[in-house]
């Protein structure tokens, strides 16, 4: 009986492991993919810009975090979870930071479409 609950463990611990691996490549994947679009749109000289640059980082920020709670499953002690929890922590407070600016930046937009559309 000992010997299922390792290989249980054995395959919770590698499927998490995946799990942290894929998440974490995506976020990394979107950020780079963003970062290019914003380079060719700044250049481009897009209006945008700041808040499609935003929305990226911020859901390039969400699989980090993904990444990061997967990460909690396989934790053995207190001192990595009391890490882990202060990472979760940062990339919240980052991310719903980048969420409060995304919204000041789309009422910016919304305002000077409206200005624009009275003139």
């Amino acid at each position: 009986m000992e010997a299922i609950v390792h290989f249980l463990e054995d395959v919770v611990h590698f499927a998490a492991q995946i799990g942290i691996t894929l998440t974490e490549m995506a976020g990394i994947a979107i950020l780079l993919i963003t970062v290019a679009k914003a380079i060719v749109g700044y250049f481009r000289k897009s209006e945008h810009l700041r808040l499609d640059l935003a929305e990226g980082i911020a859901l390039a920020l969400e699989f980090k975090l993904g990444g990061e709670v997967l990460r909690t499953v396989i934790v053995r002690e207190w001192t990595e979870l009391l890490i882990l929890g202060a990472i979760i922590a940062l990339r919240g407070a980052l991310t719903l930071l980048i969420h409060w600016e995304i919204s000041v930046e789309e009422k910016r937009e919304k305002a000077m479409l409206e200005e624009h559309q009275k003139d």
